[in-house]
């Protein structure tokens, strides 16, 4: 058991009976939970992890082939939550890990009694007229291009459309950094995985009780989005944040500590 601890840099925090695990989302590592969790340590016990690929995991665990679909995340959030004995786990995904979560919760709901979706989209790219994604697949071919040719022109280019927090300059270039820490070739890959990714399938499959966290003006995942998940994600409640960007746990860390905790204190 421990040698998944160590594979995907598990820490554990805080004091309390109830569990809250975090996940990050693409291009991202445990650490962009750091203002988040001292708002729940005191009252929960807090679980932390690096998908392989990313962070401190261990990149020597990385296999193309079983993370070449979301249910390889999917499969190792499960294994995590094995190796703790855990049960009952209040979920937190941001963008990717969104639909991360709801996959494993489909897989094993008893790891899971409420989800928090940070940022959340089921299909990334436009299936019209039907379904609005934000993107054409045209768009993400680029981006995907883009990372292969220019990693770090890729990584510069992105970090401020996604942040879109243009007066703290600061969360650019720390989110820019974060994007050049990794591995070009598995980046690309998690990239691949996760914009091309189409989970609307699965979503009459999902039961847990689900808080849907809309960021404004967010190039990722937009409002269109937030409200299809809503109407399509039973046991669902959508919030819209005044938070701008993909990453309000950096940008808005208050904002996002008070929605979750008054959705929690609803559902227990």
């Amino acid at each position: 058991m421990t040698d998944v601890l160590l594979r995907n840099h598990v820490n554990i925090l805080g004091t309390g009976s109830r569990t809250i695990m975090f996940a990050h989302g693409f291009g991202c590592d445990q650490d962009m939970w750091r203002y988040i969790v001292p708002g729940f340590e005191a009252n929960y016990r807090i679980v932390l992890f690096d998908y392989v690929g990313s962070g401190k995991s261990s990149l020597n665990d990385y296999n193309p082939c079983k993370y070449s679909d979301l249910q390889g995340y999917a499969q190792d959030v499960l294994d995590i939550m094995e190796a703790l004995d855990l049960n009952d786990v209040i979920f937190v995904g941001h963008s990717v890990s969104s639909m991360i979560g709801m996959l494993a919760s489909i897989q094993a709901q008893s790891y899971f009694d409420h989800i928090v979706m940070l940022g959340p989209s089921p299909r990334y790219i436009n299936d019209l007229p039907d379904y609005y994604g934000g993107f054409d697949k045209s768009d993400i071919e680029e981006l995907l291009n883009m990372m292969q040719m220019n990693f770090a022109g890729w990584a510069s280019y992105l970090a401020p459309i996604v942040m879109r927090n243009p007066e703290r300059r600061e969360l650019t270039e720390e989110l820019e950094r974060s994007f050049c820490s990794r591995d070009p070739h598995i980046a690309r890959q998690f990239a691949e995985v996760t914009f091309m990714s189409d989970c609307r399938a699965s979503l009459p499959d999902a039961s847990i009780p689900t808080l849907i966290l809309q960021c404004s003006e967010d190039s990722i995942a937009p409002v269109e989005v937030g409200n299809y998940l809503h109407n399509h994600l039973k046991n669902s409640t959508l919030r819209l944040m005044t938070a701008k960007g993909h990453y309000p746990h950096l940008s808005h860390p208050e904002e996002t500590i008070q929605f979750i905790k008054e959705y929690l204190a609803n559902v227990q």
